[in-house]
């Protein structure tokens, strides 16, 4: 956690101290509701909403000091301040340069899906034996990154940093921002199709994360829209997936009730979830592993040790011991793709998904939600229930591949999963964050 003075602040943003110069900060903080003891509070002016309104209440609370930008009125007397130009790019600038001070081997990780679990999975991997710290919940955008950035240890070894983006210029300003060692793409989907307007413009705005790279990238090579930018861009690369001609070749998975196991080249590994997407995933990870020295045995014990964040494939047992996982947290047609592709190869007498709308796709949302449905085609799947607007399409598609049926409510789903429910039968769920389908699940637990 950063420990400064608010000279020191000071001289990293630009800014004034009005007050005691030597006041120690001890974190930052951002909600003047949670204020832990000597942070700093850092406020922004919104739209709808002056944070520098809430700095007296947060160093009343115990914060120790608070920035303050320069064009906000009424700033009060008799408080320690640093006055800055910007709060947010103070922040960021605060955040930086405490990175460059504990100078850690900085890893950062972007894709459409699967960020969080490459972070679980790199994290796992490299923990036993060095100073991790990883970006933690949703922290990975132009606030959240440099916040994570505040809390690094000084003895700190290597920063896991996640990375998010609605648009294009983001990746490309945190890329700049940490400067990575070394970088990771896990994969490109269809998310914020309706900002970037095409799966190519998601590429190219995942791929900025290349800007600010000063070592190799790790990235999906079956992927050609990625191919195609690593053959126009001078750089390191490793390509990661399932056709042989990846420099890390993924190929004989085999799964199992709750693990997947699977060869990497000649040398074999397996992870407590499920998955092919997964085993992607992980092989980042352990490309990671290697690169920083790992053998392979011992990245494979690190491996046998992972616990993906919650909704991220999790496994739950529900009402009369039916197995339910919940892999609600997000999606898009390629996650749900793979999402049929995990139950597919289970050994298990009966195989449900549950599928509801995969949000933000714009005009073309019904064509992918079609292509979803489509792809139940010969696949090793018994029953397909659908709920939402959207997922509907992926119903009308998918019948006559398995036996699908789609509903007007939640409640009318859940009804109809009680009589399914027995030690024979796994449940699938997937869909956006914003349909909320844990509801369902809560109540089948």
């Amino acid at each position: 956690m950063i420990k400064r003075n608010l000279q020191w602040i000071a001289e990293q943003t630009n800014g004034t101290v009005k007050g005691n110069h030597d006041v120690l900060i001890d974190g930052v903080s951002i909600d003047s509701r949670h204020i832990n003891e000597d942070v700093l509070f850092i406020p922004f002016k919104g739209e709808h909403v002056d944070g520098h309104q809430y700095v007296a209440q947060a160093i009343e609370s115990g914060a120790a000091a608070a920035l303050w930008q320069s064009d906000a009125p009424n700033m009060p007397e008799g408080l320690p301040l640093v006055v800055v130009e910007d709060t947010l790019s103070a922040l960021q600038a605060i955040g930086k340069a405490y990175l460059e001070e504990v100078n850690p081997k900085v890893i950062a990780i972007t894709g459409s899906n699967g960020k969080t679990s490459t972070k679980d999975m790199v994290e796992v991997v490299l923990a036993p034996n060095f100073k991790v710290k990883k970006t933690q919940g949703n922290y990975n955008n132009e606030i959240g990154l440099p916040i994570t950035l505040c809390q690094l240890d000084e003895d700190t070894e290597i920063s896991i940093l996640e990375m998010g983006m609605s648009g294009f210029g983001e990746i490309a300003f945190l890329s700049n921002l940490v400067q990575p060692d070394i970088a990771a793409i896990t994969n490109i989907g269809e998310s914020h199709m309706r900002d970037l307007g095409s799966r190519a413009g998601i590429a190219q705005a995942k791929f900025e994360i290349t800007e600010g790279l000063k070592g190799p990238l790790f990235y999906d090579g079956d992927e050609p829209l990625l191919n195609e930018l690593v053959d126009k861009t001078d750089g390191e690369f490793k390509s990661i997936g399932f056709n042989q001609d990846n420099d890390f070749y993924i190929h004989d998975l085999q799964a199992s009730e709750r693990s997947i196991a699977f060869k990497v080249g000649a040398a074999q590994f397996s992870i407590p979830t499920l998955g092919a997407h997964n085993a992607r995933n992980a092989t980042i990870a352990i490309a990671i592993g290697r690169l920083l020295g790992l053998s392979d045995a011992v990245i494979n014990n690190n491996l046998g040790h992972l616990h993906l964040t919650n909704m991220r494939m999790e496994q739950i047992i529900g009402q009369n011991k039916a197995r339910l996982i919940n892999d609600a947290y997000n999606a898009s047609p390629t996650s749900m793709r793979a999402s049929i592709d995990t139950l597919s190869i289970m050994d298990v007498p009966t195989k449900i998904i549950v599928f509801s709308d995969v949000l933000e796709l714009g005009p073309d949302s019904k064509m992918y939600h079609e292509a979803v449905g489509a792809y139940f085609k010969n696949k090793s799947i018994d029953h397909l229930f659908t709920v939402g607007t959207e997922a509907k399409y992926i119903h009308d598609k998918a019948q006559g591949f398995t036996h699908a049926m789609h509903f007007e409510t939640k409640e009318a789903l859940e009804e109809a999963l009680i009589p399914y429910l027995n030690p024979e039968t796994v449940i699938l769920f997937k869909a956006s964050r914003g349909m909320a389908l844990e509801t369902i699940i809560n109540h089948l637990i």
